[in-house]
């Protein structure tokens, strides 16, 4: 293998993919990147054998071929080397040779027969959509995602695709976020699958505000392909969660008594300063609505006490409800809206966060003091 690349090219392609090497690993190829030439691309792929990114970048190739090198002192190389070419040239003992400028650096690699194969994906279940409309959809849910192993079902985003409608779900069995998007897709295209927070959190940092994505679910692993205006490719391969999803529907309440319109900023900013005076014991602040007003209270008996005074367009029966406030603050950082709506049963039933669009975010109510 022999090719010139822009430096930049080299370490967008190197930052799109190395994230998912793991450090520990019992295979030393899993801590390589492979390079391989198609044409005039450089496809650069990483795996920790759960999840795959492959990003392809523009080169000037001499000679067609690939290698595996160490991903990360390769990108060590290339973000420190002062030119703007750099030059790979590959020899048939897998040493490659890294020249820009006046530098040069001889790497030792691994052979690219020894890199896993990528799974191969056939006509299966296809849904494609706008870069920027995912990227809402993961920011709005997949915080609420759980972290408790025991429940491995719920370490991951449920997909569901039903009647050209794309529902994505978090929940952590306390709280559960909701989203939707409209999507162009035929019948085949129904289905439901559940994909890990590695992947998840991948693809969040990986979606642009442009560019297209399609979304491939065969049936135990996804492939989520993301390409811009400029012709860059990049594709992350995901092995899938197995289980049945719970019901998330019987988690939403029917209907609400009250439904309280709420400046979200305002809201927002009023819940953090009384989470300050919040602590693992005492974790939980009061909302108490009264007519125009809506009071927030901590109370921690062993630090001491906050109170914040809202005034709001209320007009319903007096009720306290006592929530984690960061369980709140969480969806109403996600979100952008400048005005959200609160339902509310009784103290009792859980809360539900709305907005004038697609998404609704449910969460428990704790213990009045």
């Amino acid at each position: 293998m022999n090719l010139s690349i822009a430096k930049d090219h080299l370490l967008a392609g190197l930052q799109a993919v190395q994230n998912v090497v793991s450090t520990r690993t019992t295979l030393p190829v899993l801590s390589n990147v492979l390079l391989r030439t198609e044409g005039d691309l450089l496809t650069l792929t990483a795996t920790d054998l759960d999840v795959t990114i492959a990003c392809a970048v523009p080169a000037r190739v001499s000679t067609q071929g690939a290698t595996t090198l160490p991903v990360k002192r390769l990108f060590t190389i290339a973000r420190e080397l002062g030119a703007a070419e750099i030059e790979l040239k590959t020899d048939d003992k897998n040493v490659t040779s890294i020249r820009s400028g006046a530098s040069l650096f001889r790497v030792r690699g691994l052979g690219a027969e020894e890199f896993p194969n990528l799974p191969t994906f056939q006509d299966q279940r296809k849904i494609e959509m706008p870069q920027e409309k995912l990227r809402t959809i993961l920011r709005r849910t997949s915080f609420a995602t759980s972290t408790d192993e025991s429940r491995y079902v719920l370490n991951g985003l449920f997909f569901s695709l039903r009647d050209q409608k794309l529902t994505v779900v978090a929940t952590d069995g306390r709280r559960l976020a909701l989203a939707e998007e409209e999507v162009d897709a035929g019948d085949s295209a129904a289905g439901d699958f559940i994909v890990p927070s590695k992947a998840v959190n991948e693809l969040g940092r990986l979606l642009q505000e442009k560019g297209t994505i399609r979304v491939i679910s065969g049936e135990n692993q996804a492939l989520f392909w993301l390409t811009d205006e400029k012709g860059g490719d990049i594709r992350i391969i995901t092995k899938l969660i197995e289980g049945n999803y719970p019901n998330y529907r019987q988690v939403i309440p029917g209907e609400a008594k009250e439904r309280v319109p709420l400046p979200r900023e305002e809201f927002m900013h009023a819940l953090r300063r009384t989470e300050i005076m919040t602590s693992e014991k005492q974790n939980s602040v009061k909302l108490t609505f009264t007519t125009n007003n809506l009071s927030i209270v901590a109370n921690s008996p062993d630090i001491g006490d906050a109170e914040e005074s809202m005034a709001i367009n209320y007009k319903g029966a007096d009720i306290s409800v006592a929530f984690n406030p960061g369980y709140l603050i969480d969806p109403l950082n996600a979100i952008a809206n400048d005005e959200v709506f609160i339902e509310l049963i009784n103290e009792l039933s859980p809360g539900v966060l709305k907005i004038n669009g697609p998404y609704l975010y449910v969460v428990m109510p704790m213990r009045l003091t």
